[in-house]
């Protein structure tokens, strides 16, 4: 995969990556999000998915060893079983979509999260919350969906765990904890699938820095600007990138 880049198209590739992690220190979520859709452009969606999948493997083991004292128990074991299942699920399905139908459904995703994240800020929808019983299929629907992309499942545990009320330090905890066992689910699938060449893996392993680097920027950046502003932002940037993946 290295020998196919240009030295332009790695040097895109690093600022992706670079990226993608700055928001996912911010927000604590959205790294595969961004960064996937923008990595299509370079590469086979399925090396994408998979090669992200190994960095925040990485990322997710140091914040789960690093905040563990801080995950809320009870909602990681509702979580973690439809988790798994979903990462199985997504498996079998990601070894038999070609990248175009991969790439059409990455799109649609996108673009419907997107405008539905604007309707709820410029149009108000109301915040609900919702009862525990919801852990199940928000688990396995947002595994499957992480596992067939990359990432943007997670959004839909981001959004259960905030319905749940889950204060900020115990939400980053608890979902870098079950996300720690989605990942090694993931990237056990992803390797029994094929998709990690040693191409493969010398490419995430000189990308990890820039993952380190731009996790700690984001999380530095974070309490300077507003959630609103910000997710505004992201909704943007998703529609964006949705858009580009249905016209590419």
């Amino acid at each position: 995969m290295i020998e196919s880049l240009d030295p332009l198209q790695i040097a895109l590739t690093a600022c992706i990556v670079f990226g993608a992690f700055v928001i996912r220190g911010m927000s604590g979520f959205g790294a595969g999000m961004i960064g996937i859709p923008l990595l299509a452009f370079l590469m086979p969606v399925h090396t994408a998915v998979s090669m992200f999948g190994l960095m925040v493997l990485v990322l997710f083991t140091f914040l789960s060893i690093r905040d563990w004292r801080d995950v809320v128990q009870g909602e990681l074991k509702r979580l973690i079983v439809p988790t798994l299942l979903g990462v199985a699920g997504g498996v079998l399905l990601f070894k038999h979509l070609d990248n175009r139908v991969l790439m059409q459904l990455l799109a649609g995703f996108l673009i419907a999260y997107a405008l539905y994240a604007l309707a709820v800020h410029y149009f108000g929808l109301p915040e609900f919350t919702c009862s525990q019983r919801w852990a199940y299929p928000v688990g396995f629907a947002g595994a499957f969906i992480d596992t067939l992309f990359g990432g943007g499942g997670g959004t839909l545990v981001v959004i259960y765990l905030h319905m749940r009320r889950i204060g900020r330090a115990p939400f980053r905890a608890t979902v870098a904890a079950l996300w720690l066992a989605e990942m090694i689910a993931r990237v056990f699938g992803y390797g029994a699938a094929g998709y990690y060449s040693m191409d493969t893996l010398l490419m995430c392993a000189l990308l990890l820095p820039l993952m380190g680097a731009g996790t700690w920027v984001g999380e530095r950046l974070g309490n300077r600007i507003s959630q609103e502003s910000f997710s505004k932002l992201m909704a943007l940037l998703l529609l964006m990138a949705g858009v580009s993946l249905l016209a590419k």
